[in-house]
């Protein structure tokens, strides 16, 4: 992709004959820009891609043990109050898209609604988060694939799998949109229908618990409020909620992307957030002994449950499926990263953006920003060899980088309201929109806050507060390469131009974007 003004190694846009992608074509151009992309990815690809990368599977089995022995079986409502809270920030990103159909995402989006430095640094925080929860899930999906293969879930062996798993992820990806599109349906199916099964054996053979389990809190509460554990408990359903915005991501690569992408971000809401209530339900329904979740003495409830309705060989089936899931998730986290990185590198607002803004014309993807997008989380991983207490850290910062991202671009659709935006996309809320939009920066900064709210007081400060200090650091990080390299202020594409009447925000040209054959 390149600065439509710009020539292209490529060639010109769309063929005539297909008078739907000369239309995308000429609509981004009028955007600035010429997309070497080929929109090979189908609206049900597109949702894939989404509900892939949000992953009920991958989010209830990671985190179901803690939020249930930390908040009881009522942690399942913080699912719904995350899922309406993230539905706001949907139909916000929606109208976005829907305007700007730009690949990369987050970046793009707040260039054009407030300007170069405010998008840097959302896309750089965003590029981070994204980064590091490629490493989280692959370093996840480790000890799931050593108990497959019937190896010890040592450190090394678990390092060994979760390189393995995001080098076919890289792979896929690798080999291009319309096979990224294979998978990604294949991965949905695998879970989604994983899921469901899973879901009704467990309750036709396991089920100890009825509806009413899901309003007792087993003493979490310790006898007071229990506003405090379900709040704690929650972040199963704020861990949840994010892989939506993929569907944007790949804006170039999707045939009328202003109607279809809003559409799918929202599905991959609806869909995601039925499947993992029912996975959450159908768990909390067959965990025999909750007091034993609650106490300890069960801290792996997931494998209890799922050996004691299965057995050993069955399992191995479950197992597999989860890690389709774990690979899917993976590969749809790359392909976002992988974008993102491209789109600022065909702005040069980056080092290294001569080779990251290279593009392959046989595949029709950028190469080494995908690279990129695996060899960083590979370090990661192999940097829990040294200290797998240190990977805990630099992980914890994942959730709220992408929520601290998503609300800056939340924010900065705030402010373009206010200055006159009004979203001129085929998707639009109207007068709901200033409502929903105010809605969902209120709902990120509480969700933000309570990520970071220190609740282990006996632990060091540092520790107590690791989620903030790492997205301090990351934020200070971000802010000393803006001030020491300047390259938030190049690039000539459009910049702040959501605004009507908006000053230019003249800016050099980029290089023109390069073309592997």
């Amino acid at each position: 992709m390149s600065p439509a003004h710009e020539p292209t190694a490529h060639g010109g846009p769309a063929s005539a004959a297909d008078a739907g992608t000369d239309t995308d074509t000429a609509r981004l151009a009028a955007l600035g820009y010429e997309s070497h992309y080929k929109r090979d990815m189908s609206p049900w690809a597109n949702f894939s891609l989404g509900f892939t990368y949000l992953s009920p599977v991958v989010g209830v089995y990671a985190l179901f043990g803690f939020s249930l022995a930390t908040g009881g079986p009522p942690m399942i409502w913080s699912l719904v109050v995350a899922g309406l809270g993230q539905l706001l920030v949907a139909l916000v990103f929606g109208e976005i898209v829907s305007q700007f159909p730009v690949s990369g995402g987050i970046y793009p989006w707040a260039r054009r609604l407030w300007g170069r430095r405010w998008a840097w640094l959302s896309g750089w925080v965003y590029l981070v988060a994204l980064l590091v929860t490629i490493a989280s899930v692959t370093y996840g999906a480790g000890p799931y694939a050593a108990s497959l293969l019937g190896v010890e879930p040592t450190v090394n062996n678990t390092i060994a799998c979760a390189l393995a798993i995001l080098l076919i992820a890289t792979l896929i990806n690798l080999s291009g949109t319309r096979n990224l599109a294979r998978a990604a349906i294949i991965g949905f199916a695998a879970e989604l229908l994983g899921a469901l099964a899973v879901g009704i054996w467990l309750l036709a053979t396991e089920r100890h618990h009825g509806v009413g389990a899901l309003f007792d809190d087993f003493g979490t509460g310790g006898g007071g409020s229990y506003a405090g554990a379900f709040l704690a408990a929650s972040l199963i359903g704020i861990f949840q909620y994010y892989g939506f915005e993929a569907c944007g991501d790949v804006a170039e690569e999707v045939r009328d992307p202003g109607r279809r992408i809003p559409r799918a971000m929202r599905m991959t809401i609806y869909v995601g957030g039925a499947a993992a209530m029912f996975v959450t339900f159908a768990l909390v329904s067959s965990v025999a002994d909750i007091g034993a979740v609650v106490s300890g003495a069960d801290a792996d409830p997931v494998t209890t449950v799922l050996t004691a309705a299965f057995g050993s060989v069955a399992v191995k089936v479950i197992l597999g499926i989860v890690l389709v899931s774990f690979v899917s998730c993976a590969m749809s986290l790359q392909a976002a990263a992988s974008r993102l990185a491209y789109s600022y590198a065909r702005d040069d607002m980056i080092a290294g953006s001569r080779a990251l803004a290279r593009f392959s014309a046989a595949r029709a993807v950028p190469p080494y920003a995908l690279l990129l997008a695996a060899v960083v989380p590979a370090l990661v991983v192999v940097g829990s060899k040294v200290s797998a207490d240190a990977l805990t850290k630099i992980i914890s910062f994942a959730s709220l980088g992408i929520y601290l991202g998503f609300q800056m671009v939340v924010l900065a659709a705030l402010r373009a309201r206010a200055k006159g935006w009004r979203p001129a996309g085929p998707f639009s809320l109207g007068r709901w929109g200033l409502p929903v939009n105010a809605a969902a920066l209120a709902y990120g900064v509480g969700a933000m806050v309570n990520m970071s709210w220190p609740r282990t007081p006996e632990a060091p400060w540092y520790d107590d507060c690791i989620v903030p200090l790492s997205g301090a650091v990351v934020v200070g990080a971000g802010l000393l390469y803006m001030a020491l390299t300047r390259h938030h202020g190049r690039g000539g594409a459009p910049a702040g131009d959501a605004i009507p009447g908006a000053a230019a925000d003249p800016a050099p040209p980029a290089p023109p974007v390069k073309e592997e054959v």
